[in-house]
């Protein structure tokens, strides 16, 4: 008889142990949830207007970069858009306050990259937040601009 008690006794440990490690476990994983959730809403919005788009063939890549980032790679966050009409239109989501500078290229050919002459010169449209008027390489200084706590629209002018 004792057998059998001590037997059941560690059989309902046993399911009480598992129910109490269910229990912890789905409260990990809704807090897993929840924090994702807050993380989501946490950052803010640039929207990125594209105009003097020269013609609809291809697409748009715009990239989103800080001062670490900027002329050497596809940045923090990389996005292709369509064109309608002269114009494209993107939004950055969730981007934590800082100072960022966007690049832009008509991508005409879809190759996803700039595409250059033999000189070095680009030939396909490009632009950078702040339209600056550059007589050299593009610098982040020109192209920065600062994300606060409110969200951001940006245009550039191809």
């Amino acid at each position: 008889m004792k057998s059998l008690q001590k037997n059941h006794r560690t059989q309902f440990l046993n399911q009480n142990t598992m129910a109490k490690s269910l229990a912890l476990l789905l409260v990990f994983i809704l807090s897993t949830f929840n924090s994702h959730a807050q993380s989501e809403t946490e950052g803010k919005q640039i929207t990125v207007t594209v105009k003097n788009i020269k013609n609809t063939n291809g697409k748009v890549i715009l990239s989103l970069h800080n001062a670490s980032t900027f002329m050497k790679g596809k940045g923090l966050e990389s996005s292709i858009t369509e064109i309608n009409g002269d114009t494209a239109t993107l939004t950055f989501k969730n981007v934590i306050p800082g100072e960022y500078a966007i690049m832009g290229v008509h991508d005409e050919n879809s190759n996803n990259q700039m595409d250059f002459e033999l000189n070095g010169m680009p030939k396909e449209s490009y632009g950078m937040s702040n339209n600056p008027i550059l007589y050299g390489p593009p610098t982040f200084d020109a192209a920065k601009f600062e994300l606060k706590k409110e969200d951001v629209n940006i245009t550039i002018r191809f």
